[in-house]
């Protein structure tokens, strides 16, 4: 049998997927999204869930949405439910940069509340994509639930995706504000603060938020 260039091409873009140079796998990534081949999806999902390198996990995903949705969704929507954290993460990410609102069921509530801040945060981005119109107050009121979670770059992560919903996120913040968790209150305050005046910087918000806690007598608020 004949093997044609593109044949050829697309062995060379497989085999530079799975690279021990992550340049040579940046490379690969990239030729695979600017000549698209349904040959490359399966092997690009696969590499995402692995892959160490920041850079070169973005261009997998550059090139995935570079590729047909009938394609490509299926097989994200297998690796949203996957066992290994990088996996999941990965390919919620990829559908939020797809943005085909046939993967919003997959944006499940064990997603938006996984172990794996990673994970969480990537369903977090995708759910605001992702969601229908009129299920934005649902969304926000399942957010909320993550409210004084992790560290700082988690927490600010849930507030832009909280505020990313507009107003209707106003009633279920106002809610947190007087909830029993310090850090619930404190996420919270800091991010209506940040609803309302978006220049305030997130730390300058956590501190206000604070100050606001003191004076209205709930005490200092944990980090």
């Amino acid at each position: 049998m004949t093997i044609t260039k593109r044949d050829a091409d697309a062995v060379r873009v497989l085999r530079g997927l799975e690279d021990d140079s992550s340049s040579v796998r940046l490379r690969a990534a990239l030729a695979a999204g600017t000549t698209p081949d349904p040959r490359f999806v399966a092997g690009l999902v696969r590499r995402s869930a692995v892959e160490p390198e920041f850079f070169v996990r973005d261009m997998l995903t550059w090139a995935l949405t570079r590729h047909p949705v009938s394609m490509t969704l299926p097989a994200l929507l297998r690796e949203a439910r996957s066992d290994h954290a990088q996996a999941r993460s990965q390919a919620l990410h990829t559908l939020s940069k797809i943005g085909d609102r046939r993967a919003w069921p997959a944006i499940t509530p064990s997603l938006l509340s996984d172990a794996d801040d990673e994970v969480a945060r990537s369903a977090w981005r995708a759910a605001v994509v992702l969601v229908p119109a009129g299920e934005e107050a649902s969304l926000a009121a399942e957010l909320a639930t993550q409210l004084g979670r992790g560290e700082r770059e988690t927490q600010l992560s849930l507030s832009q995706a909280l505020i990313a919903l507009g107003d209707v996120i106003v009633p279920v913040l106002l809610a947190a504000t007087t909830a029993p968790a310090p850090r619930v209150r404190t996420h919270a305050l800091a991010t209506q603060r940040l609803l309302h005046d978006p220049d305030a910087g997130f730390e300058g918000a956590v501190e206000e938020a604070k100050r606001v806690a003191v004076l209205d007598g709930t005490g200092q608020e944990g980090r």
